[in-house]
């Protein structure tokens, strides 16, 4: 997740960078008045109790802003981030803020601070009046909003400082120009993050030879349950005469057994650049599970690439692989090789399906050669690493 703040002046810009940063890193716009109106509108009992205060002429409380924000962000869990236009506006909020990201297991990435003098914001303001029709754009009302603005915001801006997040701005050049430092800003705090690539493939596709070749050129952690779980075999624990007996039936490996493997190589692996998974999640139910692992260990999904290949091609595949030093246990028949690509077919597809509804699956046509199909996975891999093509 990237978790922006985006701060300025009245008249700063920040709605104008607020849209390209929202559009360009896929993130959910949280606007605390906007969200208010919307509550007030539906008429919800958020909204009811805010209706009340605000008829009795004061300041919705930050209890009411608080409850706004957690819905907001409760319903939108697949969102890529988050972009706080001009909130929290004060120390208060900031520790509120803290809370709530806390609960997503996540963080305030940056706060970017748009500086335009006092003088430019009231001229522009001004000339924003000529055709808005607002009542409050006029000069007084505006030197009041820009001070009440300084008052409350500075102790937040040094909130933030004091924890390496703050990026300031000058907001006075072009549109352009601002939008090149604001996004360079994001997307510095994006490529920090550690990636996360589930590499899919029906067996016999090569999605194991790839993740490993891919996991080491890039850097990243391979996590493959087939490899975790042979360990287990060829060290004789209890674990793995359990794995050996139902890879003779050609069976899978139940969740039991593989999760605490899977958090125990996330947990081992938090200063690494990435992960790259091969062999899971293969169930729906795993796929959450994995969403809930990065996300405990402050990481999401950044890729899905599924490796095709025709099934005719597959079966050629794997019978060639049974009699080679390469055979796996769940190659040694006909049967079981048909097994596995049901299996495949019937518990693995939605979850392709699932992730291409959140994510975007990218395919990968693997009937070409070895090297042919890793530039193709490279390509895709390198621009989690590109500034101008994040996010993807």
């Amino acid at each position: 997740m990237l978790n922006i703040a985006l701060f300025g002046p009245p008249g700063a810009g920040k709605g104008t960078q607020s849209r390209q940063l929202v559009e360009r890193f896929n993130l959910c716009y949280i606007s605390t008045g906007d969200l208010l109106r919307k509550e007030l509108k539906a008429e919800s009992a958020l909204g009811q109790k805010a209706k009340d205060i605000i008829a009795s002429g004061n300041l919705v409380s930050d209890e009411i802003i608080v409850q706004i924000l957690e819905k907001t962000i409760t319903e939108n869990p697949n969102a890529n981030g988050f972009l706080f236009d001009g909130f929290p506006r004060t120390t208060i909020q900031a520790y509120i803020l803290e809370g709530l990201m806390n609960k997503l297991n996540s963080e305030l990435d940056c706060l970017i601070n748009l500086e335009v003098p006092e003088e430019e914001s009231v001229r522009r303001l001004l000339e924003r009046g000529k055709t808005s029709g607002r009542s409050d754009d006029n000069e007084v009302v505006i030197r009041n909003r820009l001070k009440e603005y300084h008052d409350k915001t500075l102790p937040v801006l040094d909130f933030y400082a004091e924890k390496g997040v703050r990026f300031d701005v000058k907001g006075t050049g072009t549109i352009d120009d601002v939008q090149e430092d604001v996004t360079r800003i994001a997307a510095s705090q994006y490529t920090k993050k550690p990636v996360s690539v589930v590499v899919f493939g029906y067996p016999g596709s090569g999605r194991g030879s790839q993740a490993r070749a891919l996991a080491e050129k890039f850097g990243l952690e391979f996590v493959a349950t087939g490899k975790m779980l042979q360990e287990e075999m060829d060290a004789g624990t209890d674990i793995g005469k359990q794995v050996a007996e139902l890879y003779a039936s050609g069976e899978l490996v139940p969740d039991e057994i593989v999760i605490p493997l899977i958090e125990k190589k996330i947990a081992s692996s938090q200063d690494a650049r990435g992960f790259i998974f091969k062999g899971f999640p293969r169930t729906l139910v795993q796929s959450y599970i994995l969403d809930g692992l990065l996300m405990k260990h402050g990481c999401s999904i950044s890729k899905i690439l599924e490796i095709e290949v025709p099934m005719l091609q597959l079966m050629e595949r794997l019978a060639k692989r049974s009699r080679t030093d390469s055979c796996m246990p769940y190659d040694t028949s006909t049967e079981k090789i048909v097994r596995r690509l049901q299996e495949h077919e019937q518990k693995t597809m939605p979850v392709i399906q699932k992730y291409e509804q959140q994510h975007g699956v990218k395919t990968i046509d693997g009937t070409g050669g070895f090297d042919q199909v890793f530039e193709d996975c490279s390509y895709e891999i390198q621009s989690l690493f590109q500034v101008g093509n994040l996010p993807t």
